[in-house]
């Protein structure tokens, strides 16, 4: 509405309209991540106030993390058929509708409608999708940077809303602790429509970088879902594609659904305040932020595989260690510091490993695929977590188990060929 005349307002002063369009895609992915961190605050006052177990509040978890990376393949599907402002507006006002209704739920299946089905769909509609969109269609130079910039966006809504949420819900009820959610995801909403356009050449304008206008494609009439399904088919049958999507499983197991989920009640089994843990957890989303943006720098220098390989060990060895670390202030803020580093520093290389593999068309329709899997992984580790707790009474096994995944994630990523090496020798 408001970008036609705002372009040139800016473009007078040497800033080119994608940057507004960066801004506006990183504050919907902050209160996205907000957002869908939410129930990891609401573990403990929920199974005070209603007496529900960890392991039945982890189900909605799992549903919740497996549409978001259950809708991710189809998000860019969607923004074709129907503009970017549309899709994130509805996204965002479907997580507004998700978030209210959970402050008046009152029977656990209330939680699963909710908190599971409403507000993971609409985190999924948009993911890392819109990101990858935005960065592909407004930017023809900088894309590493720009990516990097929105998917670290994850981490600074950690960063923001887990230790102000959790400080909320304690003084004031995890009801109002939803509050600050529902309002930035209604602010985004109406921003996106006010502000947002879906391609440069709507304001008269070419992508950052480049001088040409190009036409915007004409709208898919729905056949962008059938291309989605059928890249999938054709990628299942390459070694290269369970690799990457295995190994991000593993990803999503060992962070979203292991520690992002159950880092607060494990630290609350050693008398760790709840303010203080997601305290740490807000430590993690600001190391994050800088440990993803190097390397994004990284994974255009070096091998990617030996690049994952290091994330992967790295993380699990510090997921092993931390049930024995005491959970004093110092080993938690080590924990937090080396772990953050590289939460999901993974993102860059395994990027960059699908459009090696399978070109740069392709590349993100099966990176979407991945996402998936990440996501799948997440759920698995989310409800499998809660239900060891419930089961044995320590989350012990459960960290341990993620730790070792990881090992074998180091082990797969070398099943990988290296791209480059073969392109040096095709071209001599």
């Amino acid at each position: 509405m408001f970008a036609a005349a705002l372009a040139p307002w800016f473009a007078r002063r040497g800033i080119h309209y994608g940057w507004v369009m960066v801004a506006l895609t990183f504050l919907t992915a902050v209160f996205s991540a907000g957002a869908v961190g939410m129930p990891a605050v609401l573990i403990l006052p929920l199974t005070q106030e209603f007496g529900w177990s960890r392991g039945e509040i982890s189900g909605a978890m799992a549903l919740m993390l497996v549409l978001f990376g259950g809708m991710a393949p189809f998000g860019g599907a969607l923004m074709l058929r129907y503009g970017l402002r549309r899709v994130v507006a509805a996204a965002a006002t479907l997580a507004v509708i998700a978030l209210a209704g959970a402050t008046q739920m009152t029977q656990l299946w209330h939680l699963w409608i909710t908190l599971g089905l409403v507000l993971g769909t609409a985190a999924g509609t948009t993911a890392m999708v819109l990101s990858a969109t935005v960065a592909n269609r407004w930017f023809s130079e900088r894309r590493g940077l720009v990516m990097g910039m929105l998917a670290a966006a994850t981490a600074t809504g950690q960063l923001i809303f887990l230790p102000t949420n959790s400080w909320i819900a304690t003084e004031f009820g995890w009801r109002m602790a939803v509050l600050p959610g529902i309002i930035g995801c209604a602010l985004c909403a109406v921003a996106y429509i006010l502000l947002a356009r879906d391609w440069p050449a709507e304001i008269g304008m070419a992508p950052y970088g480049d001088t040409k206008i190009q036409p915007p494609p004409a709208a898919s009439a729905g056949n962008a879902v059938a291309m989605s399904f059928g890249l999938l088919r054709e990628a299942a049958g390459t070694r290269a594609f369970w690799v990457i999507a295995g190994t991000f499983f593993i990803c999503g197991l060992s962070t979203s659904g292991t520690v992002q989920q159950h880092f607060i009640p494990y630290c609350a089994d050693f008398g760790v305040a709840q303010v203080a843990a997601a305290s740490m957890l807000a430590m993690m989303g600001m190391f994050n932020f800088v440990g993803t943006i190097i390397s994004g720098w990284l994974s255009d220098r070096f091998d990617n595989r030996i690049l994952l390989a290091w994330y992967y060990g790295l993380r699990g060895l510090s997921l092993m260690w931390l049930p024995f670390s005491g959970f004093d202030m110092v080993s938690l803020t080590i924990f937090a510091v080396f772990f953050g580093l590289d939460f999901i520093a993974t993102v860059p290389p395994t990027v960059k490993l699908a459009a090696q593999h399978f070109g740069a068309a392709k590349g993100p329709i099966v990176f979407g695929w991945a996402f998936a899997a990440h996501q799948l992984g997440g759920a698995v580790a989310a409800l499998g977590t809660g239900l060891s707790r419930d089961a044995l009474a320590t989350y012990l096994p459960a960290f341990f188990a993620a730790g070792l995944s990881c090992m074998v994630a180091v082990v797969a990523v070398f099943l990988l060929h290296d791209i480059r090496k073969a392109r040096v020798v095709a071209a001599e």
